[in-house]
């Protein structure tokens, strides 16, 4: 079953109305005729089971038949700052990252970034960005479509992360696994308590509670590492380094390696 997003505006009551790009998807490349059922999300934790009502020149009317709650999304917010690389590598970080459930991709450019984007440029890589994103979104079934922010200079990306709950940083000089173990070991008690303690409230209470969500950094470095005051200043803000092993990963493994292991501890 095919799944869209829709803005939660577009729902009233057990109607959706689906517009812009999907509407040509839907009519004149999926060829989808009245009948049909889809799957709708809208960016929570909902998904509604649709059928077509009708296809009108720039809409798409669906009738809700259902709707069910779902858990695809991990129950941590994780942002991938991603030092800009070289060619079109991240095109792909950015579709690994979303299928692994990163929740959101700050681009950064670094010292040692040979990509330089002006403003004009940017904007139209990031577009593109976002599609990609919504792309892998869509094929991997998540909840909410990851949004590849505006490229930002290192300061901003460490500014922009001050207030996450934690932050790690993938360091080729960094030595040991055991530091790593106990970082990730503790974060993973952490979100676990977290969850605990929510379930508690929704079985005393019947309402689950509303919380600023547990946020999560990764700050990957570009084709050539980061410079030592750039890994400097990212450790003054809060930034943990930690090793992924003795092997020296491209830029493009490294944040995938990490999200990896991220899943493996935190999905429930």
């Amino acid at each position: 079953m095919f799944r869209f997003f829709v803005m939660p505006e577009q729902i009233a009551g057990d109607r959706i109305t689906v517009t812009g790009d999907d509407v040509n998807h839907m009519k004149n490349v999926l060829r989808m005729k009245p009948g049909e059922r889809v799957r709708i999300s809208n960016g929570t934790d909902e998904d509604y089971f649709c059928t077509i009502m009708s296809l009108e020149e720039d809409a798409v009317l669906l009738h809700v038949d259902s709707r069910e709650q779902s858990s695809i999304e991990l129950p941590v917010q994780i942002y991938l700052f991603q030092g800009l690389p070289k060619s079109d590598k991240m095109e792909l970080i950015i579709q690994k990252a979303v299928e692994l459930g990163a929740y959101g991709i700050v681009p950064v450019s670094m010292k040692r970034s040979v990509v330089k984007l002006d403003s004009k440029k940017a904007a139209a890589k990031v577009k593109r960005w976002n599609a990609i994103a919504e792309s892998a979104a869509k094929q991997s079934g998540r909840m909410v479509i990851p949004q590849v922010q505006m490229p930002v200079i290192f300061a901003g990306a460490v500014e922009q992360a001050a207030e996450m709950d934690c932050k790690l940083l993938p360091y080729e000089n960094e030595e040991g696994m055991d530091g790593v173990r106990r970082i990730l070991g503790e974060l993973a008690e952490q979100v676990k308590q977290r969850g605990c303690e929510r379930q508690a409230v929704l079985e005393e209470t019947g309402v689950l509670p509303e919380e600023k969500p547990f946020r999560i950094g990764i700050l990957i470095g570009p084709e050539g590492g980061f410079e030592p005051s750039e890994v400097e200043l990212a450790v003054k803000d809060g930034w943990q380094r930690i090793s992924l092993g003795r092997r020296i990963l491209r830029t493009e493994t490294a944040g995938m390696a990490l999200l990896s292991v991220l899943v493996y501890l935190l999905e429930p």
